[in-house]
């Protein structure tokens, strides 16, 4: 089926383009960009106003399947996925049992295919079941359809296994995900540590347990050529050690989360949980320091770490509540209080494409049709009756947003939202 697309703001970072054009989709491909198109029997669309992008691509989300189905299964955080605009989601590992084989990946990839939505890449672990003893068997869960390794939830504690896993990676040419937190100085701390754990009496958790991290990361890829991806980017110090490991030329790029860039410490002031996350919310020059970063490429690409909960997980006292919120389907507007439109889709579609080396992230004719069109000025309320996802576990609740998604198109055909 053919469907023509018109007078649209077309934004693809992949062709430097940003300009109003129409775009022709027959079947799964994008087989025309230019303006004045005509096509017989097409079913078109007006766009006047809108933004046709390419579909988001999430580096980072926990979909809970197998093991929590009570907080999310994949079908659940796939509509959640394009209903926030993702076509594109990396499945994080740390789900029970975790993904540390070729049998956990398959499971993956089959639950995507019926759910018939969102593009599901499994991440698998770094380590069997991510205890940090023993390296995955990483050839096999490349081949199996892994995108990415990673331990996420836990650094891996030993530098020599760490090390050795890296040399793997390099010669599969496998990307690794690091966790960077240092469990010791981390301890049982539950906020960031500054003026508000002070006040509220709540156990801190210092910057430097992630940037202690990341330099020891980074040094490892640096010995060892591993292309390394730096997950939810949280302080200033870790933002200067990336800065100069980049200029050093070191394979590293590096994720921010919208929470991270958008709230500050200063959110848990009421000891609400969903504002408990890890890494914690940070200091206001914590903030200022992501958002530059993100500004001058320093990070790469926004994330979302969406990471649900079921509401009685999260209705415990502060202490004993679970880490995460629910976040793909507030990533965009979210972004879009810092960013202009290009630099958006940039960080959000063709930068995690390009990191992936995969074959989405753009609007190039013949590629696959993976797009959304966005209203740039739609004004809506993040409520609680509208969430697709099974969680509801968000400090941007009652939020009132600007841009929103309106249609999404996976391999050419429009998604329900």
């Amino acid at each position: 089926m053919k469907i023509l697309i018109k007078q649209g703001r077309i934004i693809d970072p992949s062709q430097k383009l940003d300009g109003v054009f129409d775009l022709l989709i027959n079947n799964d491909k994008i087989v025309e960009l230019k303006k004045n198109i005509t096509a017989k029997a097409a079913q078109k669309i007006n766009a006047k106003n809108k933004i046709i992008a390419p579909g988001l691509i999430d580096l980072h989300a926990h979909l809970r399947e197998p093991g929590e189905e009570h907080k999310e299964t994949i079908a659940t955080g796939v509509q959640a996925a394009i209903a926030g605009g993702f076509t594109t989601v990396c499945a994080m590992p740390n789900t029970k049992p975790a993904c540390d084989n070729q049998a956990q990946v398959e499971f993956v990839l089959a639950r995507a295919r019926q759910a018939k939505l969102a593009n599901v890449l499994p991440i698998a672990t770094i380590t069997k079941e991510r205890i940090g003893k023993e390296i995955s068997p990483l050839a096999e869960l490349k081949t199996a359809g892994c995108i990415a390794v990673s331990d996420d939830g836990d650094a891996v504690a030993d530098s020599r296994l760490l090390r050795r896993a890296m040399e793997y990676a390099a010669m599969l040419d496998l990307l690794v995900i690091c966790h960077s937190e240092d469990k010791n100085l981390v301890n049982d701390g539950v906020m960031h540590e500054g003026y508000w754990s002070t006040i509220l009496g709540l156990k801190p958790i210092p910057a430097e347990s992630e940037s202690i991290i990341v330099a020891r990361d980074i040094q490892l890829a640096e010995l060892t050529g591993a292309r390394i991806h730096i997950a939810h980017v949280s302080t200033a110090k870790s933002v200067a050690i990336i800065r100069q490991a980049k200029k050093r030329g070191v394979k590293v790029t590096a994720e921010a989360t919208p929470h991270h860039f958008t709230l500050t410490d200063e959110a848990v002031k009421n000891y609400s949980t969903n504002a408990k996350v890890n890494p914690p919310l940070r200091s206001k020059e914590d903030v200022k320091a992501i958002i530059k970063a993100l500004k001058d490429g320093t990070i790469d690409v926004i994330a979302t770490d969406h990471a649900p909960h079921a509401e009685f997980e999260k209705e415990q006292e502060f202490d004993y509540a679970p880490f995460g919120l629910t976040g793909l389907e507030t990533a965009l507007p979210l972004a879009k209080r810092i960013l202009d439109w290009p630099e958006l889709i940039a960080k959000m579609a063709y930068i995690p494409n390009q990191i992936l080396n995969y074959n989405r992230g753009t609007l190039k004719p013949g590629s696959i049709a993976d797009l959304i069109i966005i209203d740039p000025n739609k004004k809506w309320v993040y409520s609680e009756d509208q969430i697709q996802s099974k969680a509801k576990n968000s400090p941007f609740l009652n939020w009132e947003l600007t841009a929103r998604v309106e249609q999404v198109y996976i391999a050419g055909k429009l998604c329900k939202l």
